[in-house]
């Protein structure tokens, strides 16, 4: 009898602690390492770009299915790329929707030279579109990776004083470089500077 009572408090002190385990790892595995970045998409990161100065936006090119680009890529000849599909199109005429019903100033809008970032700037169709070559994609080519990637930070921290937004349309790997994220297509990351340091602001997902 003393066993079998000595027994069933074991178990039941087995199980009281196999659930507070289960609680902590629940817990732990609801985290994500991306949970800060998502949670500055709520309107107090969207309040700041409607008021604030010198925010810089890298954007991702939308949806343009498929890796790099094919054999015989031209960048003078569009018909040689990997361009948006009717999707990717879709997505770039709503995210600029989306910075106009939200009253997003746009001081300018550059990028990359490859057609599906050109194509997705113009589609969002909030400022004449400035194609800036530093910003062209460097998949095929890291040897002017650090090159880029230090002519586009410089350009964040002279943006330090502008008064409205500043859009680069870029590639993933542009983004990468300097922020060590990788963002869906589409998807942009909110970047500032402070001092000679950039500051990752936040991130915004495709609407």
């Amino acid at each position: 009898m003393i066993y079998t009572k000595r027994v069933l408090l074991i178990l039941a002190i087995s199980a009281v602690t196999w659930w507070a385990a289960a609680c902590v790892t629940r817990s732990e595995g609801g985290r994500s390492s991306a949970a800060p970045i998502r949670q500055a998409q709520t309107p107090s990161l969207w309040t700041r770009l409607q008021t604030g100065k010198g925010y810089v936006i890298m954007m991702r090119h939308a949806l343009a299915p498929g890796t790099g680009d094919p054999s015989g890529f031209r960048l003078n000849d569009c018909s040689t790329q990997r361009n948006l599909s009717t999707a990717g199109r879709q997505q770039a005429v709503q995210i600029g929707k989306t910075f106009r019903d939200r009253q997003i100033p746009v001081a300018s809008v550059r990028s990359s030279q490859w057609c599906r970032c050109l194509e997705t700037a113009k589609l969002l169709n909030l400022k004449p579109v400035e194609a800036l070559p530093s910003l062209n994609s460097f998949f095929n080519d890291a040897s002017t990776k650090a090159r880029q990637t230090d002519a586009v930070r410089r350009l964040i921290v002279s943006s330090y004083n502008v008064q409205g937004v500043t859009i680069l349309v870029t590639h993933q790997v542009n983004i990468t470089a300097l922020t060590d994220i990788v963002p869906a297509s589409g998807e942009s990351v909110v970047l500032r500077a402070k001092g000679q340091t950039i500051e990752v602001v936040g991130q915004l997902q495709t609407p």
